[in-house]
């Protein structure tokens, strides 16, 4: 395996989750800020929006309009390009945790995870649904008795969904149907010891995957071979990662010392780390 070196973007945020790479920048929520920022490789900063009910997943539509996960009130927002935000779908009743993660593919369906329990609550683990948002903001449920639906990925011919379950240590593939169901459900890889949380798909096939437990990042194959294992610096772990950069080589990693949002909200020690790899970002998000 390569020997690669982290390089800090940016520092001072409570926890970064849900990074996109899309228009010559990084986009990235900031949990208990409630921020949705951009920042160049440069490492320039602007503060898109502000919501005080925790963004996480990013994801935009064909005309270019933005869609954010509400994660406390269980709402997909959405960012038109006149800068009004509004409620895209109300979720409330079909997720039954704080909302998660999200993939939005290029008819503008966006793929919802949820917690499934109070996970910051020490409620029991229990099995959640993905749900399905089209772009009118009708909600229906394609997926149950996923274990913590996570970071998601599309192919690039738009035709496999693959999520992963944190508290499954797998990642699940479904065939996405014309109408936006998911069929033919299957084991994409089981990683025993790999708790994947946010994620990117790369032109191998391979799928970088934060692992939320172990306190780095790795890069699987279908069926789940590791075929590279990068560690975060010490004291970090590692939540979320995207391919990007102008050659879609460069893997930004979010980091913080733990994910507890009792130790995360009054703080400001999340940050950016990016680092070469080998091979360029593929499908979506």
């Amino acid at each position: 395996m390569a020997d690669r070196t982290f390089e800090t973007l940016f520092e001072g945020g409570t926890f970064f989750e849900g990074p996109r790479w899309r228009d010559g920048r990084w986009w990235v929520s900031d949990f208990y800020s409630g921020l949705v920022r951009t920042i160049t490789p440069e490492g320039d900063v602007e503060e898109v929006l502000h919501l005080d009910t925790q963004p996480s997943g990013l994801g935009w539509m064909p005309d270019g309009t933005l869609l954010v996960v509400s994660m406390v009130d269980r709402t997909l927002r959405r960012l038109e390009r006149d800068g009004t935000l509004s409620i895209h779908a109300d979720l409330s009743d079909l997720a039954t945790g704080h909302l998660n993660d999200m993939v939005v593919d290029d008819q503008g369906r966006a793929y919802v995870g949820n917690f499934g329990f109070d996970l910051m609550g020490g409620g029991e683990a229990r099995a959640a649904d993905l749900v399905r948002v089209d772009p009118d903001g009708t909600a229906t449920v394609v997926a149950g008795d996923l274990m913590f639906p996570n970071g998601s990925v599309i192919t690039p011919d738009g035709r496999t969904l693959i999520v992963g379950e944190t508290m499954g240590f797998a990642y699940t593939a479904f065939t996405i149907d014309a109408d936006g169901g998911l069929s033919d459900r299957r084991t994409w890889a089981s990683v025993e010891g790999v708790s994947p949380d946010g994620c990117a798909l790369d032109a191998d096939g391979q799928i970088w995957a934060a692992d939320a437990m172990a306190n780095r990042v790795v890069r699987v194959t279908e069926g789940g071979r590791i075929t590279e294992e990068i560690p975060a610096p010490d004291g970090l772990g590692i939540y979320a990662c995207m391919l990007g950069g102008p050659d879609g080589r460069t893997l930004l990693c979010c980091a913080a010392p733990d994910f507890f949002e009792q130790n995360r909200r009054h703080t400001t020690e999340a940050v950016l780390l990016t680092v070469g790899v080998d091979v360029p970002h593929a499908g979506l998000p």
